[in-house]
């Protein structure tokens, strides 16, 4: 997966299209990434001994990766993997940037 904790990420498509946050939690496994923001959800849960007001609680759902892409300059780019100075990183096939992170 090229897209990590922490990367600054657009969503492509769906009900938050062009939305923009940061990875909060990336599942390799389920090809997901749960982005701040986006995708929110609303839960009903019942009063229980650690929430006792119950309520609505909201949280992010995942999205599946093919929904987002890494943002440089404010639009998306792919991501590829280079050799610099002996080290595989990743950079910004639009810009050639290296991406940080």
């Amino acid at each position: 997966m090229r897209i990590k904790k922490g990367d600054q990420v657009i969503v492509l498509s769906g009900k938050d299209k062009g939305r923009t946050g940061t990875v909060t939690q990336a599942m390799p496994k389920d090809g997901k990434v749960i982005v701040g923001g986006v995708n929110v959800a609303t839960r009903h849960r019942k009063p229980s001994q650690a929430e006792p007001q119950g309520g609505l609680q909201k949280i992010e759902a995942p999205l599946h990766v093919s929904k987002v892409a890494h943002v440089v300059d404010g639009k998306p780019t792919r991501v590829r993997y280079e050799f610099q100075d002996g080290k595989k990183v990743r950079v910004a096939v639009k810009t050639g940037a290296k991406i940080d992170g």
